[in-house]
């Protein structure tokens, strides 16, 4: 009897513990890291993390990345995607910021922030956060 009980238990920690894996189960994407400031309003843009997310980074040195491949900011012009994900640093100056919104007029745009304060803190990986933008001449 004492057997029987212990196989059930192995088998049901056994079953518990696969299905909680494939629940958590989260593909992360290759991209360049950045220190995002924070904006009181943001809200979460879940749709930034998809495989087929166009993202744009700008690093504090004012490096500007499609993905994870250097670029420039005039050559984002030619981007023809939806919507363009652009995440950029605090401490980037804010002429580089307004050199990369400027190539992407026309576009549909979404400033990538990090989570408000507001936001709640959930364990694990944090969602990201955004404000969308109308950039037109």
């Amino acid at each position: 009897m004492k057997s029987v009980i212990e196989a059930c238990l192995v088998g049901s920690i056994l079953i518990c513990g696969a299905g909680g894996q494939g629940s958590q189960k989260i593909a992360l994407r290759k991209g360049v890291s950045v220190q995002m400031a924070a904006a009181g309003h943001a809200v979460e843009m879940r749709a930034a993390d998809e495989p087929d997310a166009t993202v744009v980074a700008i690093t504090a040195e004012g490096r500007v990345y499609l993905g994870i491949k250097a670029t420039d900011p005039d050559a984002l012009s030619n981007l023809s995607e939806g919507t363009i994900y652009v995440k950029a640093d605090s401490r980037v100056p804010y002429q580089k910021v307004l050199a990369v919104l400027d190539a992407l007029h026309g576009k549909s745009v979404v400033l990538l922030t990090a989570p408000p304060e507001n936001a709640a803190a959930k364990p694990g990986i944090v969602s990201p956060y955004g404000v969308k933008l109308t950039v037109s001449r």
